[in-house]
């Protein structure tokens, strides 16, 4: 049976980001000096360093040097993520009028999918918003109908690590540490927005700061 720090080394190989809400087992164990220097050396050996975002709550897996090889799959892996950050912004900025928060979302934060889907079918410009998303490739939805096309959405999100539903008996998601790096790229990509996606995906993995 894998214990937690090789559960750990699993999941950041995996690509995964680890916080309180997606792992807090396995976030307790990065948080501790001890394990997370066992977990860096094990990391090393497959030229990978152990990295945190969101102010040291978030974890993932980057780089730790740059070759041919390591800069070709970094750089597919930055262009992914830049064309889908259209419809996630959207997506994030819907969720935040639609729920009356003065913050975006982050980590831990629940969204309640019966209360979000009344307030955008009680709000034409919600559901102009949200057929509009939808339909990005991305989230690829065909359904016409709000709830057909949130379904879609949640479903995708999750998939793709921003959301977790702890109890499968309710409609309550939690957002997880990627939305709060998500929102580090944003400010990344903000920041370096004269260089090529190639340059800002190299500029970023010798900061330590992305990907």
């Amino acid at each position: 049976m894998m214990n937690e720090q090789g559960r750990a080394l699993e999941q950041l190989l995996s690509g995964a980001f680890i916080c309180q809400t997606s792992d807090e087992t396995l976030w307790r164990v990065l948080k501790n000096n001890d394990y997370a220097e066992k977990i860096e050396q094990q990391l090393n050996v497959l030229n990978r360093t152990l990295t945190s975002c969101a102010d040291g709550e978030v974890f993932y897996a980057a780089y730790q040097h740059l070759g041919d090889d390591e800069r070709k799959v970094l750089g597919t892996q930055f262009q992914e993520t830049a064309a889908g950050l259209l419809p996630m912004v959207e997506w994030l900025l819907l969720v935040q009028q639609a729920v009356g928060n003065d913050m975006p979302l982050t980590q831990g934060q629940a969204i309640r999918l019966p209360e979000l889907q009344t307030q955008i079918e009680d709000t034409p410009a919600f559901k102009e918003q949200l057929q509009k998303i939808a339909r990005y490739r991305l989230f690829n939805s065909l359904s016409t109908e709000v709830d057909g096309q949130l379904k879609q959405l949640f479903k995708k999100l999750t998939d793709m690590g921003y959301l977790i539903r702890p109890n499968p008996e309710k409609q309550i998601y939690l957002a997880t540490g990627k939305v709060d790096y998500l929102f580090d790229v944003l400010k990344f990509i903000d920041e370096t927005e004269a260089l090529s996606l190639s340059q800002q995906a190299e500029q970023a993995a010798m900061q330590e700061s992305l990907l």
